[in-house]
């Protein structure tokens, strides 16, 4: 068909078949996004063959977006209990690299092939893109595709079992992991507290230094009936109510040193506003609470940083993020220009600026290409491996001079989308025309191997999480399908609690998983 000679016509043919296969259901398990690449496989036995043009802008788009994504959470990974969660991904991993090797020892089969079952059985995408890239074989494809599907159905049927295997109670592991939420993120309070202590009468909130001395913010006081948004000057007297916004000891604290705790209302000022502002101008990104000084400019208070699901008590050390949502405490007449000092422009926060992305790729191809030297062993990181790194870095800064690195999680997911789209189709038509000949060669051997890959290192990473690292299971669900890239298997961990610990275990674990996964790829392709 002389339509399929077009590089266009077929790519985007073959993106849509795939999209149609990857939707369709059998007993609740679908292919999704990977399935593109299973139709190019088709595709590509019959002789059509997409550009490598495509292959390499789909996988620097690809690569640079998860960086992107994953940087903050990469170098988060490694405080509090990320050292341990990234200690579980490492047991993981290293344990199916093991294998990998030793199947292409013992069994003499194909390395690029076996780097390829290694991707598809931990369902890693960037990892098949590390190793097309370093071994520029289209045989990765082929393994790729042999152990990618029960890659996806066995990560699913093992977080399923797993508890009933370790014979483990998920309501007590949901009871134990809500205590110690508690303990880590306790709950921001508001509470209003009566003054009278004498030591504190007459004295103003600056020279109480009630925020250093209590970690509380007061947000109102209320003098003589009239309630007002406190300035370091505003003076307390005995008989004024405050109300004070913390958590549960950071309250305790403001009771020991201004007096009781009150039931009684503060009364409502026309003139007094509670806003929820975002940030989204350039200018306030990575500056600290206290380097904007609201409170002495605007008369206004952050009673309240929301990021990322999640309450911060602020400080005047803590530093903004793009898309922070904050709550403010102004008089309505400050309020407006409160708001522009930090955007609130959601407009901007789902807008895609392009340069960044462009500023960003130009900088990781470049840093791949650089050598570096350990004794007489000389090695580049690669296209795959430089831009990766230069996104995590970017990432992790936030900003250079007026330019953000991060992006919306919108723009983020359709530039992701699209790179893994052309790079799968490219790549996918590219092994199709071996493929026949790959099966002929090994038979059910690929299956075979590929399922052990995927099973054995969950067994033993699991072995090791309940009885060695004390995880809970609850934990250890999405450490697992983090460690194995495997996002059905987080759906899965997904339907069967209320509580968020298997997704902050999955973001803690997948940034890690998918660097290593990439430095093990390189490494096996390099060395066998």
């Amino acid at each position: 068909m002389e339509l399929l000679s077009n590089n266009y016509f077929a790519l985007f043919l073959i993106v849509a078949l795939g999209f149609i296969l990857g939707r369709i259901k059998i007993f609740g398990l679908s292919l999704d996004v990977s399935a593109v690449i299973f139709v190019a496989l088709v595709f590509g036995h019959f002789g059509v063959v997409i550009s490598e043009d495509f292959q390499y802008l789909g996988l620097v788009l690809f690569i640079f977006t998860i960086g992107i994504q994953a940087g903050p959470g990469f170098f988060e990974s490694f405080k509090k209990e990320g050292r341990q969660l990234a200690s579980f991904a490492t047991l993981l991993i290293l344990t199916a690299a093991f294998i990998t090797v030793a199947v292409v020892y013992f069994f003499k089969i194909d390395k690029n092939i076996a780097v390829g079952l290694f991707t598809g059985a931990l369902t890693s995408t960037p990892g098949l893109a590390a190793a097309i890239d370093i071994t520029g074989s289209p045989l990765a494809s082929i393994g790729y595709g042999v152990g990618y599907p029960f890659g996806v159905i066995g990560v699913i049927l093992f977080i399923r079992f797993l508890p009933k295997i370790l014979g483990v109670s998920l309501k007590k592991e949901e009871e134990e992991y809500h205590s110690k939420t508690k303990e880590e993120f306790p709950e921001i309070l508001r509470r209003n507290f009566l003054v009278e202590n004498e030591k504190v009468a007459g004295k103003s909130i600056g020279d109480l230094r009630i925020r250093y001395m209590t970690k509380a913010v007061v947000s109102r006081v209320v003098h003589e009936g009239l309630a007002v948004t406190p300035k370091p000057e505003t003076i307390l007297y005995k008989g004024d109510l405050i109300k004070a916004v913390g958590t549960d000891e950071s309250l305790k604290r403001v009771e020991l040193l201004i007096g009781p705790p009150t039931e009684e209302e503060i009364p409502l000022d026309p003139n007094y506003d509670v806003r929820t502002v975002l940030v989204t101008n350039k200018e306030v990104v990575n500056k600290t609470i206290g380097q904007i000084n609201l409170l002495h400019t605007y008369s206004a208070t952050i009673t309240r940083i929301r990021r990322s699901g999640i309450n911060i008590s602020p400080t005047p050390n803590s530093k903004l993020q793009f898309g922070d949502k904050l709550i403010i405490a102004s008089s309505k007449a400050n309020m407006e220009m409160v708001a522009r000092v930090f955007g609130d422009d959601q407009k901007r926060l789902s807008d895609t600026d392009i340069l960044p992305v462009a500023l960003g790729i130009l900088l990781g191809v470049v840093v791949g290409k650089i050598n570096i030297t350990l004794g007489n062993f000389a090695f580049s990181l690669g296209l795959t491996g430089g831009v990766l790194v230069v996104a995590l870095v970017l990432s992790r800064m936030g900003k250079t001079g007026p330019i953000i690195w991060t992006m919306s999680g919108a723009a983020n997911q359709l530039l992701r989308q699209l790179g893994l789209i052309f790079f799968l189709a490219a790549v996918g038509t590219g092994a199709g025309a071996d493929i026949l000949d790959t099966f002929e060669q090994y038979g059910y051997r690929l299956f075979l191997f590929g399922g052990v890959i995927t099973l054995v290192p969950m067994i033993l990473a699991a072995i090791a999480g309940k009885w060695f690292f004390k995880m809970n299971l609850l934990s250890m669900l999405g450490a697992i399908s983090g460690s194995m890239t495997s996002t059905p298997g987080l759906a899965a961990a997904d339907s069967m609690t209320e509580t968020n610990a298997h997704s902050i275990a999955y973001a803690t674990v997948y940034p890690v998983a998918m660097v290593l996964l990439i430095v093990i790829v390189q490494l096996i392709s390099l060395f066998l």
